[in-house]
């Protein structure tokens, strides 16, 4: 287990200045208007989270795969915050909004959160925002990475828990991208695999729109992976963590046509 920094925080503010009186009241805001998306219209079933239960409050890093935009971060705020409140695989409590993990942090898209005044709202939470250095406004591009990023990303590990989505996409089976290994090897913090599965059949791209009612999505979280720094170079440490979070080609399955047609019906249903 990677030795703890002292990091010496503020009690009113986090890492980036928020102030923690305002993450609260919108957690709790987002938390209760979303708690019927997790918990009603469709079910979202929770494991593993013993493997959170004593784990350090810094220098955690979870890796996951992705299949909307918001909708997934979101439902790992209801799981962490229920957590801290000493439930376990579980989100049917939602008195945990009272007391939530505010020193959770998330790697997202600029472009996303800067889109509106929600997402902006959303941001504030505990978005690490960080520029596609291949895509950006729907064309392919090639930017180098911002050294500024790295050192955001590294001051949020070293005052909560990150979590990461190394595909950098929300298409099932994308490569994952390297910076998620340059990361691990230079920070060496705690990793935790997070698969999940249904968010994609429940909600449209973004997770701000129902797609589909009565959709038992999951949320699965295993043992902290183990890595031998001296020996693994980044492409080890990536395959492991594609492998992880079953994302690698030797889980590419066949979906049934049952799947693909709900999967291309319009993602606007509820709007």
């Amino acid at each position: 287990m990677a030795k703890q920094k002292a990091v010496k925080k503020n009690v009113y503010r986090d890492a980036f200045g928020h102030l923690y009186f305002l993450k609260r009241s919108l957690i709790f805001l987002f938390g209760g208007f979303t708690y019927n998306r997790y918990n009603g219209f469709n079910k979202l079933k929770v494991s593993g989270t013993k493997n959170l239960v004593d784990l350090p409050n810094t220098n955690v890093l979870f890796v996951s795969n992705h299949q909307t935009y918001f909708a997934d971060v979101f439902a790992m705020y209801h799981v962490f915050c229920s957590v801290k409140n000493g439930f376990v695989d579980t989100i049917k409590n939602p008195v945990y909004l009272l007391n939530p993990k505010t020193d959770f942090y998330y790697i997202a898209a600029e472009e996303t959160m800067k889109n509106n005044y929600l997402t902006k709202l959303f941001a504030y939470t505990g978005a690490i925002m960080v520029k596609r250095t291949w895509r950006d406004a729907g064309k392919n591009i090639n930017r180098k990475v911002d050294v500024s990023e790295i050192t955001n990303i590294e001051k949020a590990l070293e005052n909560g828990w990150v979590v990461t989505f190394p595909q950098g996409t929300t298409t099932a089976f994308a490569p994952g991208r390297r910076g998620t290994a340059l990361l691990i090897k230079k920070t060496k913090p705690i990793v935790i695999p997070v698969v999940i599965d249904g968010f994609r059949r429940a909600f449209d791209k973004k997770g701000l729109k129902m797609k589909k009612l009565g959709v038992k999505a999951t949320m699965r979280f295993k043992e902290p992976l183990t890595f031998d720094f001296e020996t693994e170079d980044y492409d080890a440490i990536m395959k492991k963590v594609m492998d992880a979070i079953e994302q690698s080609p030797e889980f590419l399955k066949v979906k049934p046509i049952e799947e693909i047609m709900e999967d291309q019906k319009p993602q606007d249903f509820f709007s």
